[in-house]
């Protein structure tokens, strides 16, 4: 993995100087600590940090081709896991490969097939290529949106960048918010609307988006997008079909050529990665290095949403595997002293602590690994939330996995946020996007229902988590790979019938049932548990003291947006569920103190 930058005239009139290439690549330093470089050519200027994974020695970028006279250069962050099957292909169309990196690889099938290249990859990317003989940029995002691509256009000017903080390094653009980008954070972060970077003049391509960008302007196109199909297989063909395109990936994104390791909660889908993980080492003659995550005295009642700790599962998938594995220990201190890092790796304030501990824990991995393999996107493609199976939480006029949408709007002054025009604006978003989904009309009541459930969460829900696992890792130069997001697996599973994917009445029987003989039974039937928080009591009072700390600074931008005593009558009343199941009152001091922080550090200005 590594960070991509870059401007590009589109009048033909010159970049303005390579310096603030220069500068908005340096502001991502983070994301690639074992080499840079750039490229400045007539009207573009590009530039490419470099987190060596594979072929250390041969793949420096940016990259350039010849291929028939014609010249391309490349910046492309991410890994493709077909890249011997893409290479085989050029082969045939006369391309002989210098080195085995699959950035080479990359930029020759798009000087072989142009922009049909990306029906070819598999893999999570964002890259541009510049293509000297048409005088063009050619940008795209992988289809899931692993990998992101943020970009701007200003003063006839298109900049982008693998984060917003590197645009804002450009003199041309400005950390405003505009009313969507106020509501957006008010109401749904951490997620966010589908190609909005926040900030009123920042985009991001959508994932399976593509652009071409010329003298003409920007030309977006989808590649790629879910569709419906026949269905046909048994239910024991689609039960081994899932299990195949499963350990398919796994074992594709084991490739590394530095250590490697995989995160393991003692869940299912943190299992299902390292069983595969750790099977394909036993066969190399390999241990397996592993991963758990837990918070100093973290005791608590057990709910519906939060059953049980990690810690003994995660024990005992390890044994039963055979890893090397590691239980990390985050005390509050150490949580709530990376609320500010993690916000800045992040760029807006996102999820509290759920942020700040993984942003803590991948520094901890980064220590002997480079590579970690992760189980995020499995509950939105095989369905382990309850909005696939409750029709009542998607018949709401907003996104089902926001509780009480005025939580933390309502502590704000109306007369700023413009609340009730808020939520008017993003109902209909959410009534745009159930009206969006792919159906073909002949599904049953509860099809209907999973199929506007996994649409939903993949656009919003999945893309939040994955944007999460990406900035906190790359804040420390560690490449986290999630093979859940295959393509191939969500194409799929999205054609299954739900009485396959919920047999018996179980969250995520599929899977599970595609994973019997992998996993032990504690660890097959254990009943979903997410990401942990951190219940200590002594957490909850070191935010709200971050917090009140800050209220009482002359200078505090959040002490002048909220309602008088909001935050007060906060503390003293009754406990409040904002997002999920697991943000409540102490990740909303956590939040609160993110966001005056965000607008304090980034100068923003309202632009409403």
């Amino acid at each position: 993995m590594c960070s991509i930058c870059g401007i590009y005239a589109q009048g033909g009139v010159g970049i303005g100087g390579f310096a603030t290439v220069r500068e908005m690549s340096r502001a991502m330093a983070h994301r690639g600590p074992d080499g840079e470089g750039g490229f400045s050519g007539g009207n573009v200027g590009l530039h490419h940090n470099r987190l060596a994974v594979v072929d250390v020695t041969g793949g420096a970028q940016p990259m350039t081709v010849v291929r028939e006279g014609k010249r391309y250069i490349i910046v492309y962050n991410g890994e493709l896991y077909n890249t011997d099957e893409l290479r085989a292909s050029l082969e045939k169309e006369g391309v002989r490969c210098r080195t085995h990196s699959d950035t080479e690889a990359l930029v020759y099938a798009y000087a072989v097939w142009g922009e049909d290249c990306l029906d070819r990859l598999n893999g999570i990317f964002a890259f541009s290529i510049y293509d000297d003989f048409n005088r063009c940029l050619f940008c795209a995002r992988d289809r899931l949106g692993v990998k992101p691509f943020f970009y701007c256009e200003t003063d006839g000017k298109f900049l982008f960048a693998s984060e917003v903080k590197a645009l804002l390094r450009s003199p041309s653009v400005k950390p405003a918010l505009d009313a969507v980008g106020l509501w957006q954070l008010l109401y749904l972060a951490p997620v966010t609307l589908p190609g909005s970077g926040v900030f009123r003049d920042i985009r991001e391509l959508l994932p399976g988006e593509c652009c071409r960008v010329d003298a003409d302007g920007v030309h977006r196109r989808k590649y790629w997008t879910l569709t419906v199909r026949p269905h046909t297989d048994s239910d024991d063909e689609t039960v081994a079909h899932v299990r195949h395109l499963f350990v398919d990936a796994v074992r594709r994104q084991l490739v590394s050529d530095v250590p490697l390791c995989t995160f393991l909660s003692g869940g299912l889908d943190s299992s299902a990665v390292s069983a595969v993980a750790a099977e394909k080492y036993r066969e190399e003659g390999r241990v397996l290095s592993t991963y758990s995550f837990e918070y100093e005295g973290n005791t608590y009642a057990p709910t519906l949403f939060q059953p049980n700790p990690d810690d003994a599962y995660a024990r005992l998938m390890a044994e039963h595997l055979g890893t090397d594995h590691t239980v990390l220990t985050a005390s509050s201190d150490e949580t709530a002293d990376a609320l500010l890092p993690a916000l800045l790796a992040r760029d807006f304030p996102g999820q509290a602590d759920i942020d700040s501990s993984l942003y803590y824990f991948c520094g901890r991995v980064r220590e002997r690994h480079t590579v970690a393999l992760s189980g995020e996107c499995a509950d939105e493609i095989f369905g382990g939330y309850p909005w696939f199976y409750r029709p009542e939480m998607l018949a709401r006029d907003f996104f089902p996995w926001i509780h009480d949408p005025t939580a933390r709007i309502g502590l704000f002054d109306p007369r700023v946020t413009r609340a009730e025009e808020g939520y008017a604006y993003l109902s209909e978003v959410y009534r745009n996007a159930v009206a969006a989904t792919p159906l073909d009309g002949s599904e049953s009541e509860e099809d209907r229902t999973a199929r506007i459930a996994t649409k939903l969460s993949v656009d919003y829900f999945m893309v939040n988590l994955l944007e999460r696992k990406d900035r906190m890792s790359m804040a420390h130069g560690l490449e986290v790979r999630v093979p859940f997001s295959d393509h191939r697996i969500l194409e799929y599973v999205y054609q299954v019938p739900w009485r396959i994917k919920f047999a018996g009445g179980v969250e995520k029987a599929l899977l599970r049932n595609a994973m019997t003989g992998y996993l032990p039974p504690e660890i097959l039937y254990r009943k979903k548990s997410p990401y942990p928080k951190t219940h200590n009591p002594a957490y909850e009072n070191r935010v709200r003291g971050l917090l009140f700390e800050r209220l009482r600074r002359k200078n505090s931008r959040l002490a002048s947006l909220l309602r008088p005593g909001a935050v007060d009558a906060l503390a003293a009343g009754d406990d409040i569920t904002w997002l999920g199941q697991l943000m409540s009152r102490p990740q909303l001091y956590a939040w609160l103190y993110q966001f005056d922080c965000f607008l304090e550090k980034y100068e923003v200005t309202l632009a409403i």
